[in-house]
């Protein structure tokens, strides 16, 4: 997951949910981390 800037032990410890979000964000062509905006969208989205 060296794309994605995960250590092999994140990786692994990551759930098949994670990877997914993680590789669609890096296929939308964003490299940067989610921003404030992003977070808070995520957090009302998935309140758990």
């Amino acid at each position: 997951m060296a794309g994605l800037g995960l250590s092999p032990r994140e990786a692994w410890a990551s759930t098949p949910r994670e990877l997914s979000l993680a590789l669609a964000w890096r296929s939308r062509g964003r490299s940067e981390a989610p921003g404030r905006g992003d977070l808070e969208a995520l957090m009302a989205r998935f309140p758990d």
